[in-house]
């Protein structure tokens, strides 16, 4: 079965918003939705990897348009929900993926990095929830949120601090908004992936010796895909999950409930 195959149409007729869909998770998310019937609007800052990823999909026989916007700023925001219903008709479903890594040793942090990983990671999904719920709660038909978090909302290391405190913050944002949003009927959730073979892993290093600590410490012994988190994005998303708002789910391999190092005798 490949990416662009599902085993059901959880998310016919729906009309979902996608950032950092360029590739790795959020890519594999539109895929996942593009399967299950979803029309999609990419949103990535890099507009060739957008540009791209928009002819695959569309290819592939889904409804998809790209909008190139960055997500630091604010200002960009209307301009995506007003790509969405134009090109869209509405919106049903609004996945925030895009983010920033920021990683720097503690004493070299500044605070211009801090911010703006904070501007990405936090700040760009409450303002985007706000337009897209104002959106939802005028289309009078509910709808779901899904936000990307990570199991670094939980877990800490000296070099990830921004990135972690925007994770942990963005779980609260998920529970904060399933309470305020719920009267409309739309639910908010969120996904806590482990180390997932992306350009992000690589780009922490975890790849080749890099990483054998995050196998020793994942009881299921591997790196996950970015197809099995948008499995869990997509239930979220649909009405299999009609009754779950404000919850976390960690895919994650097992890891945040292992306290201690697995012994490891295969290459990495």
């Amino acid at each position: 079965m490949t990416d662009l195959d599902a085993p059901q149409r959880n998310l016919q007729g729906r009309r979902a918003i996608i950032t950092g869909a360029g590739r790795g998770i959020g890519l594999a998310c539109a895929r996942r939705f593009v399967a299950e019937g979803c029309a999609v609007l990419l949103v990535d800052v890099d507009g060739a990897a957008g540009e791209v990823a928009a002819t695959e999909l569309g290819g592939a026989g889904g409804k998809v348009a790209f909008h190139a916007a960055d997500l630091s700023r604010p200002e960009a925001i209307s301009g995506i929900v007003e790509a969405a219903v134009e090109i869209l008709g509405g919106v049903d479903v609004l996945v925030n993926n895009a983010g920033i890594l920021g990683a720097a040793d503690f004493f070299d942090l500044t605070g211009e990095v801090f911010d703006r990983v904070l501007a990405v990671n936090l700040r760009a999904p409450l303002l985007l929830t706000q337009a897209v719920a104002r959106r939802m709660r005028d289309q009078g038909t509910g709808g779901a949120v899904v936000n990307l978090s990570s199991i670094n909302a939980v877990l800490n290391g000296p070099n990830s601090l921004a990135y972690s405190v925007s994770k942990g913050g963005l779980n609260q944002l998920t529970r904060s908004c399933a309470i305020a949003l719920a009267p409309f009927g739309i639910r908010v959730n969120g996904v806590g992936p482990g180390t997932i073979a992306t350009e992000m892993a690589a780009l922490a290093g975890l790849t080749g010796a890099g990483v054998r600590p995050v196998l020793e410490r994942t009881p299921m012994g591997r790196l996950g895909e970015a197809s099995e988190i948008a499995a869990v994005a997509a239930f979220l998303a649909g009405d299999d999950a009609s009754f779950v708002s404000g919850q976390t789910v960690y895919a994650d391999g097992g890891r945040l409930g292992l306290n201690y190092s697995l012994p490891r005798t295969d290459e990495a």
